[in-house]
């Protein structure tokens, strides 16, 4: 029986996975892209793609909650262990990583589908990175981070850490009144945000696209909690994620005759799967390597700063931006908004580094985001 169940849960997570990595070869949905379109260019098209499937993820999740499908709380997003500083610093490291690796965990993927060799570097970097971190040399360096700076929760009467429990502990309110009212008020605002644009009301592809990512996030959670629950042995309740997972992968197809597929490891090589396969049909699919020695370094960089960064984030831009971020999580908020800061300092980073010093730059970069006053920051060398 639990052979049959686990095989289940993963076939579907393939079948939906290809599904998302056609989509995303299609449109180029890239989170790390969408802050760049934003900051470089000012365009949001993007932006409001990924911020929309995250409010339709958020909405189908807790509706599905609402019903008794599943139980959020049983998630690793919504634990009483508040790993605060992970989640700002493993985000703000994704973040940089994401950004000079050329995508994030989920855009590696779908490169490697479409014949990109520098995200096979990356991808095989990350994933061992991450496994490392999660089993390997770098777990004590994780074990001792967390059990520094990590906050129990339940020592002041939290049953978990959605943005609900904690203000429904503050200020005496109810906390399942709270979180639909959260749920309503961020669903309809995010939503707003994305069509309050009428280029973007136009624009059919983004909406499926950010639909179609929404549900395969929220599917997730019932592909896991609803079909993965076995009254013996029940799967672990998961959603989208890449970068836990992406080391996993790794670590199956070494040990495959003694090891067991999961939702995760299905995913990872269903999204391969689905881009390639787009590739293959669109005859869009082409070899690309190196440009340089220079290139080959920031790839290799990049996949050690995602696989750390991930995991002490626990999730990427989609496992903790939007499957996270549709339980609510204040750890899932806090990665969130880490992920996107690191990425968009690296992005003004690059730009001041063509013309400045790498200490100029900085100062540079700080004092566009008004952390640093501007009369502090040096005049160029003549």
């Amino acid at each position: 029986m639990e052979s049959e169940v686990v095989h289940k849960v993963a076939l579907w997570g393939f079948i939906g996975a290809m599904v998302f990595g056609a989509v995303a070869n299609r449109t180029h949905f890239c989170t790390m892209g969408s802050i760049s379109d934003w900051i470089n260019i000012g365009i949001k098209t993007r932006l409001r793609t990924w911020m929309l499937a995250m409010a339709i993820a958020l909405v189908a999740s807790q509706i599905m909650q609402g019903l008794g499908w599943i139980d959020l709380r049983q998630s690793i997003y919504l634990t009483t262990n508040f790993a605060w500083l992970g989640y700002i610093i493993g985000g703000f490291l994704f973040g940089i990583g994401m950004t000079i690796g050329s995508g994030c965990g989920q855009r590696t993927l779908v490169r490697v589908g479409g014949g990109n060799l520098k995200s096979v570097v990356v991808l095989l970097i990350m994933g061992i990175t991450a496994y490392m971190t999660l089993r390997g040399l770098l777990a004590y360096v994780r074990i001792e981070f967390a059990s520094a700076t990590s906050v129990d929760l339940s020592e002041f009467g939290i049953t978990d850490q959605s943005i609900a429990a904690i203000i429904g502990q503050w200020f005496g309110f109810n906390r399942q009144i709270v979180l639909y009212a959260l749920t309503a008020i961020i669903g309809l605002g995010v939503t707003y945000f994305a069509f309050k644009d009428p280029a973007y009301r136009r624009d059919i592809e983004s909406i499926m696209t950010a639909a179609v990512v929404g549900g395969l996030a929220a599917g997730a959670w019932y592909v896991t909690g609803v079909i993965g629950n076995d009254d013996f042995e029940p799967v672990p309740l998961e959603a989208l994620s890449f970068i836990a997972p992406s080391g996993n992968t790794i670590n199956y197809l070494m040990t495959y005759t003694g090891a067991t597929i999961n939702f995760g490891i299905a995913v990872v090589l269903g999204v391969i799967a689905g881009s390639m396969l787009y590739s293959i049909v669109t005859r869009t699919f082409r070899i690309e390597s190196f440009a340089s020695r220079h290139d080959l370094i920031a790839h290799l960089v990049a996949g050690v700063l995602m696989g750390f960064g991930g995991v002490l984030a626990l999730g990427c831009t989609i496992g903790q931006g939007i499957s996270g971020m549709s339980t609510l999580a204040l750890g899932s908020l806090m990665a969130l908004l880490s992920i996107i800061f690191g990425s968009a300092f690296t992005i003004k980073m690059q730009y001041h580094l063509i013309d400045d010093s790498f200490s100029r730059a900085v100062a540079q970069t700080l004092a566009d985001f008004r952390l640093l006053p501007k009369t502090l920051v040096a005049p160029p060398a003549n």
